[in-house]
This record gives C-alpha cells, sequence and structure tokens, in this order.
C-alpha cells in the first residue's frame, strides 16, 4: 500500500512522540509524559483513519486520545465559560440515538415476523446473559456500591448500533442483527429499569418510573424521529424530493419544536420527562429536511451525504461523552481503573461466548449464531452512560459503560476479523 504524505507525517510524529514518552519515562520525569501521550494518540489515530487495514481502529484510539487528555488536563473537560459540560450528555447521546434511528426503517421491525425464533433467542440471551454475567462480576471484584452499579447497569441496556457492522464483517446475518438492536431497544424502557432495581437495588436507589421516561427520553423518541428523517432521506417519493415540500416539512418541524418548548411541564404531567427529546426530534427532523434541500436539491450532493456525516458526528460525540465522564471520575479511575478495565474485558467476552454457544443450543445456524454471539456482546454504552448521568446521577456509575464502549469496539473488530476468515 502506497502512504500518503498525511500518512508518512503521522506515523513519524507517532514513532517520534514514543521515543520521546520512552525516553522520559527511562529518566523518571513522568509528569512530563502527559501532554506527549495525548500527541502519540493523536497521531496513532489520524494514522489509523487513513489506513485501509486499521481504519476500524480508528475511532478506539481516538477514545484513548480524548481520555488520556482529560486525565492529563481534567479542567479543560468540566465548564466551559461557567457552564457545566456534563448537560451536554443526554443531548449528544439523543443526536447519536437519532443517527442509529435513520438507518431503520419499518421492514426491521417486520422481520421479526419473518424470523422470530432467532429473534427471541438473541433478545432472551441479551437480557439474561449480560446483566447476570455484569452482577456476578461486580460482586466478584467488590466494587464500590456506584462502580459496580455501573458494571450491571452497562449488562442491562439494549445492545449497541455498532453491533451491525461487526455481523456484517464476521459474515453473519445483518438484517437478523438491525432487527436484535431495534427489539432489545424498544424494549429497553422495561427491562432495563427492571434489571436494574431486581439486580441493582440493593446497590444503589433505583427508580424505576424515572429510568423508563429517561429511556424514552434520550433513546425512544430520537430513535422515532431518525425513522422519520429516514423517510425524507431515502423516499423516492415526490413529497420528499421537492423542493417546496422539503421547505413546508422543514418548517412544520421547527414550529412544532418551538411549540414544544412553551408547552407548560404541569400540562404534560408525566410526559414532561420527554419533552426535551420531543423538543430535540423536531428540530432535527427540520434540520434533516433542510440539508437535503440545500445539499441535494441546490448543491447536487451525492444521495448518501448523510451516511458519511453521521458516522463522524456519532463517534465525536462519544469521544466528548467518555472524556467528560473521565474528567470527573479521574481519582477513582486511578484506583480501580485496571481492574475495571479487566472486568469489562471479563464480561464483554463471557458475552460472546454464552450468545454464541446459546444460539448453538437453540440450533440455530452458524450466521445466526455468530449475529447472536456480537449482539450479546456489545452494548448501548451510550445509553448507560445517559441513565448513569441522568437518572443515577453518579459519575462513578459512569466509568463502566465509558470502559466497555471502547472495549467492545476492540473486540468486536478482532473478533469480525477472525471470523471472517473462517468462511461460513
Amino acid at each position: 500500500m502506497a502512504l500518503t504524505t498525511g500518512m508518512r507525517v503521522f506515523g513519524l510524529i507517532f514513532l517520534l512522540s514514543v521515543v520521546a514518552v520512552v525516553a522520559l519515562l527511562l529518566a523518571g520525569n513522568r509528569s512530563e509524559v502527559g501532554p506527549l501521550l495525548i500527541v502519540l494518540l493523536a497521531a496513532l489515530a489520524l494514522y489509523c483513519m487513513g489506513h485501509p487495514t486499521f481504519k476500524s481502529f480508528a475511532f478506539t484510539v481516538w477514545v484513548f486520545a480524548f481520555v488520556a487528555a482529560s486525565m492529563v488536563y481534567p479542567s479543560a473537560f468540566g465548564t466551559w465559560f461557567g457552564y457545566d459540560l456534563r448537560v451536554l450528555i443526554v443531548p449528544l447521546i439523543q443526536i447519536i440515538t437519532f443517527g442509529m434511528g435513520t438507518t431503520l426503517s419499518a421492514k426491521d421491525f417486520e422481520r421479526v415476523f419473518a424470523m422470530p425464533w432467532p429473534v427471541f433467542i438473541g433478545i432472551g440471551l441479551q437480557f439474561s446473559v449480560m446483566p447476570l454475567v455484569g452482577y456476578s462480576i461486580a460482586m466478584l471484584f467488590g466494587f464500590d456500591p456506584e462502580i459496580a452499579a455501573g458494571v450491571v447497569l452497562i449488562g442491562s441496556v439494549s445492545g449497541g448500533v455498532a453491533s451491525n457492522v461487526m455481523t456484517y464483517l464476521a459474515g453473519g446475518n445483518v438484517p437478523l442483527s438491525v432487527t436484535m438492536t431495534a427489539c432489545s431497544t424498544l424494549m429497553a424502557p422495561v427491562m432495563t429499569p427492571f434489571l436494574m432495581k431486581t439486580l441493582a437495588g440493593k446497590l444503589i436507589a433505583v427508580d424505576f418510573v424515572a429510568m423508563m421516561f429517561s429511556i424514552l427520553n434520550m433513546i425512544i423518541v430520537p430513535i422515532v424521529a431518525g425513522l422519520i428523517a429516514n423517510r425524507i432521506l431515502y423516499s423516492a417519493k415526490m413529497w420528499a424530493i421537492r423542493i417546496s415540500s422539503l421547505a413546508i416539512v422543514s418548517a412544520s418541524a421547527f414550529i412544532l419544536a418551538g411549540a414544544s418548548t412553551l408547552l407548560p411541564e404541569e400540562v404534560l404531567g408525566p410526559f414532561a420527562a420527554i419533552k426535551n427529546g420531543t423538543i430535540l426530534g423536531f428540530a432535527l427532523i427540520g434540520l434533516v429536511a433542510l440539508a437535503k434541500l440545500i445539499l441535494s436539491n441546490i448543491l447536487k450532493y451525492p444521495a448518501n451525504w448523510m451516511d458519511k456525516a453521521l458516522p463522524i458526528l456519532s463517534m465525536s460525540s462519544i469521544c466528548f461523552i467518555i472524556a467528560i465522564i473521565t474528567a470527573r471520575s479521574r481519582n477513582e479511575l486511578l484506583t480501580v481503573g485496571f481492574v475495571l478495565v479487566l472486568a469489562a474485558i471479563l464480561h464483554n467476552s463471557i458475552g460472546y461466548l454464552l450468545g454464541y454457544w446459546g444460539a448453538k443450543a437453540a440450533r440455530l445456524d452458524e450466521r445466526a449464531c455468530r449475529t447472536v454471539a456480537i449482539e450479546v456482546g456489545m452494548q448501548n454504552g451510550g445509553m448507560a452512560t445517559g441513565i448513569a448521568m441522568d437518572v443515577l446521577k453518579s459519575t462513578n456509575a459512569a466509568l463502566a459503560p465509558a470502559i466497555f464502549g471502547p472495549w467492545m469496539n476492540v473486540s468486536g473488530s478482532v473478533l469480525a476479523t477472525w471470523w471472517r476468515r473462517k468462511p461460513v
């Protein structure tokens, strides 16, 4: 493979940074390693982004770069202009989930009726293996209650959207993967609070109703908005193509977003908890319609512009969320960081193992077994992080999801590559 000039530069910066870090460590100047470590990881991430083989690892390296930055300069991810950055976590997760919704359509839910048994087995393993293994690991390692609750939490949420990509790379059943992710996500408002109340209720106070509405606000409402945006983006009907129709859709969505802000919470009752998600959902629908009007109809951009923009936005948001959490739990990470990483690796690996052999025991075919293994092992770290911050009000509970998320992308990539070399 011919290296571009940019890749050579980033590769050289990475190598020089490695040499400098090693030299400083040997000289005993550990306090000066931090800034160089950030440069080292950023250069490696940029190098991976341009490399066809290592491209899938770029996101994980970026996560490590942001973690390093937040550990070295925690105040940089604390407050900006007097505002606590933790208030950005839920909106960023909502935007990520909206992006997931734009990749779904009604067909993804209709497949449940076409392949009910594999979906039933997969979701059954999802909501039994991961929460029980998470609880067992939390007890085995003897974590503090809040950190232990976070380990249970990452096991109690739905499957992560990254599993769909890993299933494709592993030669699995992609439609089954997408359907399982969609269905487990829709079940999360009930299953996640139930599992947390049952398994983590003795460790930390768990409000079932508050958690249910938080998931509706943070996950379900943005997904519904994303499904609507999917129709706007990819429908071949005239209403989704004409400039006038897109202008009306965009204006209507922005008006509804504005009107939603004026609704008093006492009128909404318990549904006031999903008010912010509704406002953001309408605003994003309006933004998508306006962007399609400009980019597709006026500037004549390719129709897949959204497919290229959303992954970048999602990955950037996840990196920023993890940095915010890490900055607030820096001292705890220095104490239990290695053990928590070990717990995440164990949790994830057991999920793959029991997911695969559970599917085998249910007599599913090899493609379905690979799919179920990946779906069970890979969790929705964003949902777990948002619940920890929004409902449990605990940065310590958010640590396990923050560690599990990046690791599952590394392990998922390795597993998918290994399976790809072993044709079904």
